[in-house]
């Protein structure tokens, strides 16, 4: 719900950015829209968490469905194995509620991606974070020790340490497979994320 980014680039000037979702006018925003893809996600207090988590993506899909837009892509979040006390936060219940209004209303279409940690350049107040520089090396190292590290995985929260990140690539090739495929629908791991990418870079 930040609208457009302040960072340049020739495709910034291509999408129509909106900067608050509950006041949209969708009869304008979804014109010509075969799909819709949320990346709606933040942090704050308990209510801005659900908030932007949770009421405004359930806003988005409601709006799509109304307008008949046949399919609906959410990027959501990977629950890193933590304890249910921990996953009971405005962050994670505002997501999964968002999540339960997609495939809800988009029971045969609707996509929901649940990404790990994702990586790539990020700008921030002018300035660029390369995100990369951690996450490509760390995905490649826990790729490469994962049968040493599978026997952890049962541990409470293990996946804050042991979930593989996620290329920013490699969900926007997951996204448009998920446009492409219409055998493409339900909740995707971080793998299925990573084989949905490879199939469209193939």
């Amino acid at each position: 719900m930040s609208g457009r980014p302040t960072y340049p680039g020739s495709w910034v000037n291509q999408v129509n950015w909106i900067s608050d979702v509950f006041y949209a006018n969708w009869d304008e925003v979804l014109v010509g829209a075969t799909a819709v893809v949320s990346t709606l996600g933040g942090f704050g207090s308990e209510e801005q968490m659900k908030r932007i988590n949770g009421e405004a993506n359930v806003t988005a899909v409601n709006a799509a469905k109304d307008f008949g837009i046949p399919k609906f892509i959410l990027i959501s979040v990977h629950d890193y194995n933590l304890p249910s006390f921990l996953l009971s936060s405005g962050y994670f219940t505002g997501k999964r509620k968002a999540e339960s209004e997609v495939l809800s209303k988009y029971p045969n279409s609707g996509v929901v991606l649940r990404p790990a940690f994702i990586y790539g350049k990020r700008r921030v107040d002018g300035f660029e974070l390369p995100l990369d520089l951690v996450g490509e090396p760390l995905e490649r190292i826990l790729s490469a020790t994962e049968n040493l590290t599978k026997p952890l995985s049962s541990l409470p929260a293990s996946d804050l340490l042991l979930a593989p990140p996620v290329s920013v690539d490699d969900v926007a090739y997951a996204v448009i497979n998920a446009v492409k495929d219409d055998d493409f629908f339900g909740i995707f791991t971080i793998e299925q994320i990573k084989e949905a990418a490879a199939k469209v870079k193939a």
